[in-house]
């Protein structure tokens, strides 16, 4: 139901998410600040609090005021005592942003001040974040939850074991990043990660529910304003099955493997979801989808701007946290401007002619002996995301720009020459390697049946990756014609890669492919597949025949990223990055920004 806004608040209070952590990076500095813009050009006086100086959004011209101050009830009280906002700001904060918006509203804070919860009510946070409601809420709405169990204690995770055999699912309440939770796939593991679980969990309760390792896991991404208008921004498939976090699973946006009517259907569900939360602004939905039947159950709610809308912003063009800002302080979608083309309205569903795939970044090469599994329980630090108009050549981008050892598809652990055992056991156990031992298992010729029977990974995935060991194979014997290497280019291969294949030195592809006039071209990220003429759009490369990107005018100077977070390389060089381009652009010289993150 749509219901009726207060006037806009005169000033707003925003929460921003503190340290980085595992599954809190720099997502939410990206949205806190987008925010912050947003609602300053409303008139909006905004009041930032965060406790982690090395972020864009504490910078003194993001925010009116900014309280570099710990994340606690306390000094949020005393901000407000000093600052009286009329409204606070917590989805832009990840899980750290809800959980104080939760605790400062039970404490009376808010109430006490005067002070309204903007964007997502208190009930629907309730009801999102803790299993038991949102389990019941399901219910009402007619929505298909995975067989589970409200537990408190051991004894009750005993109590649904005893009727649900294993493996068993362990989801922690109020945690992020699958924080205390896992797969049980024994009763001592049970113990072990039920007992962490509900340390974790600020209110002691985990969801312990039927495992459905093997169903796909997919996201949407969705948008409602305070006039019920709702819209989906994209969806997301996860390559890994259920059973990896969302976080450590290589992501590919829009979803490959659905058919029309599955597509339409997890739609439908979404917006049925936030309608019935009540929430305004931006939310995350996923789902288990069982690929053999139309069967699905609703995961979870992420009732907040989330990892995976930055993901799906930068994929779609589409600037979720500043239209979540301004919903948030009673806007439309249809009278908010897609700053895109600067011509239509944000009530529209982006459309995408390219694919996006997001690859994690993982802290292994930091802790070698570390356990490289990867399960419910988020591991990564980072991610890269990468653009093309194939599959073939975006996982293959993705891949390089991790900046690991693994340099390429091309590498394979020295330990698996002659053991295609060990191969197999890396593509039936997910680890932070599975990409690249599926690659050595089809240059084995394992059949794409078996790898789906070991690893439940879409066959859509593998025949793609198998047509990818296909060309290193014309490569590596036959001559490397005009007509094999612009098929190797747009198929995402590297020049370092196909000399690899082909026994030449990468300098001397590189070469040859100048001498064809073979370069990439440029094309545009505009949330509308070219429909509309973009004005702020940004771009990948390709190798196809139209460039869409004109030169900027001299003097122009390039700033490059830092790639992924990982450990020792965090979001300070994301600040120094954007100051960089910020100081040129301020001295007259335009700036061209190169990242991967």
């Amino acid at each position: 139901m749509a219901r009726t806004h207060a006037p806009q608040p005169k000033s707003v209070l925003v929460i921003g998410s503190g340290p980085i952590v595992i599954g809190q990076a720099a997502e939410f500095d990206y949205a806190g600040s987008q925010a912050c813009r947003a609602l300053r050009e409303d008139g909006v006086r905004t009041i930032l609090i965060n406790s982690n100086p090395a972020t864009i959004m504490t910078d003194e011209d993001i925010a009116d005021a900014v309280y570099i101050e710990p994340l606690t009830p306390d000094v949020i009280r005393r901000v407000i005592q000093r600052e009286r906002p009329e409204g606070l700001l917590p989805t832009l904060g990840g899980q750290t942003g809800l959980n104080l918006a939760v605790k400062v509203a039970e404490l009376g804070i808010l109430d006490r001040y005067n002070v309204r919860l903007l964007g997502t009510p208190l009930e629907a946070i309730r009801m999102a974040e803790d299993r038991s409601q949102f389990k019941d809420l399901l219910a009402r709405i007619g929505e298909p939850a995975i067989p589970s169990a409200i537990v408190h204690n051991l004894e009750e995770a005993h109590a649904f074991a005893a009727t649900t055999p294993l493996p068993l699912v362990i989801r922690p309440a109020y945690t992020l990043g699958g924080t205390g939770g896992g797969v049980a796939l024994t009763p001592a593991e049970l113990d072990r990660i039920v007992t962490s679980g509900l340390n974790a969990s600020p209110i002691g309760q985990i969801l312990l529910e039927r495992s459905l390792i093997g169903w796909k896991e997919i996201e949407y991404e969705v948008m409602r304003d305070g006039a019920d208008t709702c819209i989906t921004i994209c969806n997301m498939e996860n390559i890994d099955p259920m059973g990896v976090h969302t976080g450590d699973s290589i992501v590919v946006a829009p979803s490959q493997t659905l058919s029309d009517r599955e597509y339409q259907m997890l739609r439908s569900s979404a917006i049925n979801i936030i309608r019935a939360l009540g929430i305004e602004g931006g939310c995350n939905v996923q789902y288990a989808l069982d690929p053999d039947s139309m069967d699905y159950g609703v995961i979870e709610v992420n009732p907040r701007v989330s990892r995976s809308s930055a993901l799906a912003s930068k994929a779609t063009g589409y600037p979720i946290a500043r239209l979540s800002a301004k919903i948030a302080i009673g806007k439309r979608l249809d009278e908010l401007t897609n700053v895109v083309t600067g011509k239509t309205t944000a009530a529209f569903e982006p459309a995408l002619d390219y694919l996006v795939v997001k690859i994690p970044r993982w802290p292994f090469d930091k802790f070698p002996k570390a356990d490289r599994t990867i399960t419910t329980q988020m591991k990564a630090t980072g991610e890269v995301m990468a653009i093309d108009r194939s599959f073939e050549g975006a996982v293959q981008k993705a891949v390089r720009s991790l900046e690991t050892t693994a340099k390429d598809l091309s590498w394979e652990d020295p330990a698996w020459s002659d053991d295609l055992e060990a191969i197999l056991e890396y593509v039936r156990r997910p680890t932070d390697l599975r990409i690249w031992a599926l690659m050595a298992a089809l240059r084995r010729d394992t059949s794409v049946e078996t790898l789906h029977e070991l690893s439940a990974i879409d066959e859509w995935f593998l025949w793609k990756l198998e047509a990818l060991v296909a060309l290193e194979s014309r490569m590596a014997n036959e001559d490397l014609t005009d007509e094999l290497l612009w098929q190797a280019k747009r198929s995402g291969f590297s020049d370092r890669h196909i000399g690899i294949c082909s026994g030449r030195a990468t300098i001397d592809i590189a070469a040859i492919r100048r001498s064809l006039g073979m370069s990439p071209v440029y094309k545009m990220v505009d949330t509308c597949a070219g429909e509309f003429a973009a004005q702020t759009p940004y771009f990948y490369s390709t190798y196809e025949e139209e460039d869409e990107a004109d030169p900027l005018p001299d003097p122009r100077a390039v700033v490059v990223g830092s790639g992924p977070i990982r450990i020792g390389q965090g979001i300070e060089f994301d600040y120094c990055s954007v100051h960089a381009s910020q100081a040129l652009r301020e001295n007259g010289v335009a700036s061209i920004m190169i990242n991967s993150n």
